[in-house]
């Protein structure tokens, strides 16, 4: 089964960062969420309870990125995939991506970041 629903794109202002200048100025990070679900039953009945709402997701994502600071984009990405995979049930993997485009490092890059993926047990 190779069916996803995808959320790409996201962007958030924060002040998560392990340097005091992130946590003071802040900064846009790019949010990019993959979940493995089997959606058949969706594509049969044309019915929302049959497929994981994406706006609930957004929100979901928005409420941890848009929340209390962190140090660490992984401890963000922990949060955001434990939180989807504890309540959505049809979630059978989540992948999360979290890229800051302009961190306060010198250099020329189009962003940094990580990614995660975690199953849903």
């Amino acid at each position: 089964m190779h069916d996803t629903i995808f959320l790409n794109g996201l962007k958030f202002y924060g002040y998560h960062g392990a340097l005091a200048a992130e946590n003071e100025i802040g900064q846009i990070f790019i949010v990019d969420i993959t979940l493995k679900v089997d959606l058949t039953e969706a594509g049969h009945s044309d019915d929302v309870a049959d497929t994981v709402h994406y706006g609930e997701v957004f929100e979901d994502v928005k409420a941890i990125m848009e929340g209390t600071a962190v140090n660490l984009l992984e401890h963000l990405a922990e949060r955001i995939a434990k939180r989807i995979n504890s309540h959505y049930n049809r979630v059978m993997e989540t992948k999360v991506r979290i890229t800051k485009e302009n961190p306060p490092i010198p250099g020329h890059y189009d962003g940094v970041g990580i990614e995660i993926v975690r199953e849903n047990d």
